[in-house]
């Protein structure tokens, strides 16, 4: 897959509107009833960088970005700044926050990953982008040290353990995360005159799976 793993600049990003987009196939019966099924297992994020841009120093930097990346070409690391923690935005990240499942003793290679609960229903999300630096991982409650007793890849948000973890151990880990997310557009339309006048131009990002 093309992805250049840097950022968007987070001083753009911030103040951008975005956020999870689910599909469902819904089917109306006879009786008024309805079917519903997904396709996807998981959700996907939408943005649009535009609404953060304040000045024409901001979409300089933004056609920059945009043509290092050749349009739609290459995929980049994207911080949400309503989701990019493993703990509450008022926290900061610990190595407790979230459960990366349970060892069995064979397995060294384990996915990081992120519940979201509510109303006793759950759903995982596998992060495959974290920030390199601020993974915190602990087996059965005990804290590991990075490159001692464990590495991550951050291009896809593998922890890979220097011994399987003991079967039955819970292995927990806490971290900030990016998302890997690509332009939707094929072009940037900006005018001066316009910018000035408050119109900014709409730069629609999507995620990708990797």
């Amino acid at each position: 897959m093309d992805f250049h793993e840097v950022r968007f600049p987070t001083s753009l990003s911030f103040g951008s509107v975005g956020g999870p987009e689910r599909r469902t196939e819904i089917v109306t019966l006879t009786n008024g009833f309805e079917e519903r099924n997904t396709p996807w297992a998981h959700s996907r994020r939408r943005y649009d960088a535009g609404v953060s841009m304040r000045s024409l120093d901001d979409v300089e930097t933004l056609i920059a970005f945009f043509e290092a990346r050749q349009g739609q070409l290459y995929g980049f690391r994207w911080k949400d700044w309503s989701d990019y923690k493993s703990c509450a935005a008022s926290a900061e990240p610990d190595f407790a926050d979230q459960s990366m499942g349970l060892g069995d003793g064979i397995s060294a290679d384990w996915q990081i990953l992120k519940t979201y609960q509510s109303g006793g229903m759950n759903y995982v999300r596998p992060i495959t982008k974290p920030v390199a630096g601020t993974v915190k991982v602990a087996i059965a409650g005990d804290p590991l040290v990075e490159s001692i007793h464990y590495t991550v890849d951050t291009a896809n948000g593998i922890v890979t353990f220097d011994h399987p973890p003991d079967e039955g151990a819970e292995i927990t880990a806490g971290y900030e995360f990016d998302v890997p997310v690509r332009f939707d557009t094929e072009r940037i339309q900006t005018s001066v005159a316009s910018f000035q006048a408050g119109d900014v131009p709409s730069v629609p990002i999507v995620e990708v799976r990797v």
